[in-house]
């Protein structure tokens, strides 16, 4: 394999800068920019120099011998100051160098290919990465520790246990068999179907902590919405008007509610429209706040809307900085009910969150409802007799390559290119 380099940290000026190499020439490629490399796991400080013996830096450098390295190979670390000259002279050293440039994800995908993380821990460490909320990066965190190839192995091993059970049946069926192996098949598959479908109930749960969650303030026009998202975003993100209509587009803001990633919606005043511009933003309003997970209603009390409250949705009346009616209301202006809100919305949010799987991708969620599937469909030829034993082994067996699927032992061949295009070339 070609040795391979790029910058670890982020582009710019910074403190320290990171920079990575990592292959079969990784310590002679170090010992060319700082003569003798240090110990493994034993950091030093040298003089990197260029091919004339001029210093570029003094730097930290760190070794650590494959395959007990983040990628499996041996692997050098340069912790430089963070000047973009620097960096910039040392990668054109590494450059000169027999080495060259990793390509995005390639320290990642060779720690896959070395059997250092399996795919689902590849995905969890993308999203930790991405992660932007305490939820997320606990979530994220659970995968890359291996939680979810764990669980996979498990029920391999049950599934391999049951099938072989059925193929040792299959194998002696012109003898008498002391013992029916069919409780025991039926118990250890039924077992991993309970888990996997558990498993998948959780999807939802675990996609809306990942991509997070939308959260839409509904309401008639001049119902204060624009002044409340304001309020709960803590800054000026959409223009409020006494004029009714001012808002003809969907206004995002992105923000951390409790650990939760949340995207708030103000949307336009739901109303006949004045205009075609005015008529486009209503429809799109009603078609985002029918998609959102959650709603909150600024309606007056007995008020009715293009769209009607869900069970779950909060309804409050407005202005409540000028209400005497004893309504429950809320007021972006004054911030009168805006504590109690957020907490309305924050208790929401985290009981649809609740009960979060381990899979958090369509492709996890895919590979286990096939499984689920033949699993089902095993477990139905077990119980039909022995003569069915052949069919519900290949189901068992096929049952268990959707789950390999998840983890990247089968099957993902054409998916690797996919996933490691979107890390950076330091990972």
């Amino acid at each position: 394999m070609d040795t391979i380099f790029a910058l670890a940290t982020a582009q710019g000026r910074a403190g320290v800068a990171v920079v990575r190499v990592s292959g079969p020439a990784a310590f002679g490629c170090a010992e060319a920019l700082c003569g003798p490399v240090p110990r493994p796991r034993k950091a030093v400080v040298r003089e990197l120099k260029d091919g004339d013996g001029a210093v570029l830096d003094q730097a930290l450098v760190l070794t650590f011998r494959g395959p007990a390295s983040f990628t499996g190979e041996n692997v050098v670390e340069f912790h430089l100051h963070g000047s973009i000259a620097v960096v910039a002279a040392v990668l054109q050293r590494l450059g000169q160098l027999p080495c060259r440039v990793a390509e995005p994800g390639e320290f990642t995908r060779r720690a896959l290919e070395n059997d250092k993380m399996d795919l689902a821990q590849v995905e969890g460490l993308g999203d930790l990465i991405e992660a932007e909320t305490e939820a997320q990066r606990k979530q994220a965190l659970r995968t890359v520790s291996g939680a979810l190839g764990a669980r996979i192995e498990a029920w391999r091993s049950d599934m391999i246990r049951a099938a072989s059970l059925i193929e040792v049946t299959i194998d002696f069926a012109d003898e008498d068999v002391p013992v029916d192996v069919t409780p025991e098949v039926q118990q250890l598959l039924a077992r991993v179907r309970a888990d996997v479908a558990q498993e998948l109930n959780g999807f939802e749960a675990a996609e809306m902590i990942r991509s997070g969650l939308e959260v839409a303030i509904v309401g008639p026009p001049n119902a204060g919405k624009s002044t409340l998202l304001n309020a709960l975003a803590k800054r000026d993100a959409a223009i409020t008007s006494q004029r009714a209509g001012t808002t003809r587009d969907v206004i995002e803001v992105r923000m951390d509610l409790n650990g939760l990633p949340v995207t708030l919606l103000d949307t336009a005043g739901l109303r006949d429209g004045e205009d075609e511009v005015e008529v486009v933003g209503i429809q799109r309003a009603i078609e985002r706040a029918e998609a959102a997970d959650l709603r909150v209603f600024l309606v007056e009390p007995e008020e009715t809307l293009a769209i009607a409250p869900r069970r779950d949705d909060i309804v409050l009346a407005p202005k409540a900085d000028v209400r005497t009616d004893g309504a429950p209301a809320v007021s972006g202006k004054t911030g009168d009910g805006v504590p109690e809100l957020i907490a309305q919305i924050s208790d929401q949010l985290a009981q649809r969150t609740r009960g979060a799987g381990l899979i958090t991708h369509a492709r996890h969620r895919a590979a286990m409802a096939a499984a689920l599937h033949t699993l089902d469909d095993a477990l139905r030829f077990v119980g039909a007799g022995a003569e069915h034993y052949d069919i519900a082994a290949e189901e068992i067996r096929t049952a268990i390559r959707s789950l390999e699927a998840v983890v990247g032992r089968i099957d993902v061949e054409n998916l690797l290119d996919e996933i490691f295009s979107s890390f950076c070339l330091g990972k």
